[in-house]
């Protein structure tokens, strides 16, 4: 009995020198230490899985290229992926907006060109297909890249600030990733995808008229007629990965439609965009202005145009979640096209009168739209 006394009380002591070394390692900082650890563990983990969605995404683009008898994929890829655009200066904002459009058109032309040389025998639609999965990849390497550059930094520097921030960012941070490598599938496949209901809308108001004409590069417009109203229907060429260029498209039918001795009465633009979390996907809202998400210089001519010319500049937004709009899109947006063509033809009802002209942009990607 005394024996196990004896035990019992060197049990306690020890437990309370476990204690006391625990408290005292606490107040010297290896509590943080010990949770810098797990952080920086939890991290590099995650940053395993960037790399191997990055790689994957890489691979699945090597591969539609290939089947798309592509010359030399890996090497074209290996140079898009770090391909950039620098912005232009800000300082001096004189001229800016058609120094960017200089900047991003040149962007864009120079992924053409790469495409249309390394795969000289596929049609313009798989090509386009090839450059969204080229520029999804390249997102996905930046994303690991970025994510990799901070936890390098921040453990050279001993900055566990950074190291916690960067842990608590990392949820949303592989959410944006997943939904970038989820979407890949969905664009190689050439199926709608969310952020294509403005020109699923542009259809639907043509009554799928087949006639439509190229007005600017990878753009396309047409003309129908709506209760005595002419109306002008603008869009991306599908059904290729697209956006076209829809601002300055307009202001060409504008231009066009006012020599013709035409009243063009009202500007109506139709776009995605992205909701708050608990309002409905599918749901449609209005306002005034440019509905376009857009650098600045497709934006901008809209709203030069609608100036100059003084014409009520119109938005329609069909709602939903960032993953939805680059994902395949679901019945819910599908919905809600039919509801934003309602909204457009109530709000030409209410500001135009017949015998005028309407021109309506329906702005997105035109994968899997065509005409």
């Amino acid at each position: 009995m005394v024996g196990i006394t004896a035990i019992e009380n060197w049990v306690y002591l020890l437990i309370n020198v476990v204690w006391v070394l625990i408290f005292v390692l606490y107040l010297f900082g290896f509590g943080n230490y010990l949770q810098v650890y797990w952080w920086k563990a939890d991290i590099k983990n995650k940053l395993a899985i960037l790399n191997d969605m990055a790689n994957t995404a890489r691979n699945k683009t090597i591969e539609f290229m290939n089947k798309n008898k592509a010359k030399d994929a890996s090497r074209t890829l290996d140079r898009l992926i770090d391909f950039f655009a620098i912005d232009p200066v800000n300082i001096e904002p004189t001229d800016i907006i058609n120094r960017l459009r200089h900047i991003v058109n040149l962007r864009d032309t120079k992924f053409k060109q790469t495409f249309e040389i390394s795969m000289p025998e596929s049609n313009e639609v798989a090509r386009s297909i090839a450059s969204t999965a080229a520029e999804i990849s390249s997102a996905l390497f930046l994303i690991y890249k970025y994510v990799q550059h901070i936890l390098l930094s921040s453990d050279k520097t001993k900055n566990w600030y950074m190291i916690m921030y960067l842990s608590l960012m990392m949820p949303q941070i592989m959410q944006i990733a997943s939904i970038y490598r989820k979407a890949l599938d969905d664009f190689l496949e050439g199926v709608p995808v969310g952020d294509g209901a403005g020109p699923i809308v542009a259809l639907k108001l043509s009554n799928y008229k087949n006639d439509w004409r190229e007005i600017d590069e990878d753009t396309v417009a047409t003309e129908t007629e709506y209760n005595g109203r002419k109306i002008i229907l603008v869009k991306a060429k599908g059904p290729g990965s697209t956006v076209g260029r829809p601002g300055e498209a307009t202001a060409k039918i504008i231009k066009e439609a006012l020599a013709k001795g035409e009243k063009v009465s009202l500007l109506i633009t139709v776009d995605a965009a992205l909701k708050f979390e608990g309002e409905e996907t599918g749901s449609v809202a209005e306002g005034v202005g440019a509905a376009i998400g857009d650098p600045g210089p497709e934006k901008i001519m809209f709203e030069r145009i609608a100036t100059e010319y003084n014409i009520p500049l119109r938005a329609v937004i069909i709602k939903m979640g960032m993953e939805e709009a680059i994902m395949a899109m679901d019945k819910k947006i599908l919905d809600g096209t039919d509801k934003a063509v309602e909204r457009v033809k109530q709000i030409m009802e209410e500001e135009s009168k017949p015998g005028e002209t309407v021109v309506i942009a329906g702005i997105g990607n035109t994968s899997g739209v065509g005409q």
